[in-house]
């Protein structure tokens, strides 16, 4: 009878051996790949990223939006003129060399409407190039699995039903890592929706750079349009700290305690992914 239990025993602990390596295999797949994709997609240009959505993007911005900044910049430029004039103690010290500046600051801001989508361009391949170094620099490998190599042994000497408990442990937070994942890939694409957004409407912002008082807002702009940019860094920052901290981790000790420190590393990553965004902002003055 004693035998028949014993082997029931070691049956049961070899299926939940087996449950609880298969969970712990899997556990940080998705979170891995996710996070390992990182570099190569917040390295994208808007028109490398997806060259078909940054087509309609750029025509809708050539057909719908510059006619409209058109509009706007000319009423800036007359607005200006008029500007210039009075303020010279109302035409009373009337010079002309200020025809010559209305007329430069006029070839200006014609050639930066006109050239829109290059120096918007321009933009994010400066920080995709800070941001392909910076994935040269960063390293660490991402995968939770080699810093549980000893899990095997461990769980050998574990009774049937601290095993049991711990299956059931490694199922819970094989849900939240699933959900954390997620995270990262909302925050990913999010990021680049907000991009395309940006850069849809990008002609009018640049429209008002000809005056002072209005150019406030293409001022603003840039500097959004350099967080959304560089928000791309943050992120690979982001994700080379989250290496460091997730190769510190050891089994060695109490594997529920591993466990729970790596959800919480990712958990610190994916709340630092969502705040990334903040931060580059809050660096670039962008309101």
């Amino acid at each position: 009878m004693d035998s028949l239990l014993a082997k029931i025993t070691e049956w049961i602990k070899e299926a939940l051996i087996g449950g609880i390596t298969t969970n712990f295999t899997g556990m940080f797949d998705m979170v891995n790949q996710k996070v390992g994709e990182i570099a190569g997609q917040v390295g994208q240009t808007p028109e490398s990223f997806n060259s078909g959505i940054f087509s309609m993007i750029k025509s809708l911005s050539e057909t719908v939006v510059i006619p409209i900044a058109g509009m706007i910049l000319t009423f800036i430029l007359c607005y200006e003129l008029i500007t210039m004039i009075i303020d010279r103690n109302n035409m009373h010290d009337f010079e002309t060399w200020i025809f010559f500046k209305w007329i430069f600051k006029t070839f200006c801001a014609v050639y930066i409407l006109t050239h829109t989508f290059d120096i918007v361009m321009a933009v994010f391949a400066l920080a995709q190039n800070a941001v392909n170094q910076s994935a040269g620099i960063i390293g660490g490998s991402l995968d939770m699995n080699l810093a549980l190599a000893d899990l095997q042994t461990q769980l050998m000497a574990m009774e049937w039903y601290e095993l049991l408990g711990l299956y059931l442990e490694s199922a819970i937070v094989n849900l939240v890592m699933q959900a954390i994942s997620v995270c990262v890939f909302i925050v990913v694409y999010g990021r680049m929706i907000e991009i395309y957004l940006t850069v849809s409407v990008a002609p009018i912002p640049f429209s008002t750079m000809a005056n002072r008082e209005w150019g406030q807002m293409g001022n603003n702009y840039l500097k959004s349009l350099f967080a959304l940019a560089f928000q791309g860094f943050l992120i690979m920052v982001c994700v080379g700290i989250y290496a460091v901290l997730i190769q510190s981790i050891t089994a060695s000790g109490n594997i529920h305690i591993a466990i729970w420190e790596c959800v919480g590393y990712t958990a610190l990553l994916c709340f630092t992914l969502l705040k990334s965004g903040a931060f580059a902002k809050g660096i670039f003055s962008a309101h």
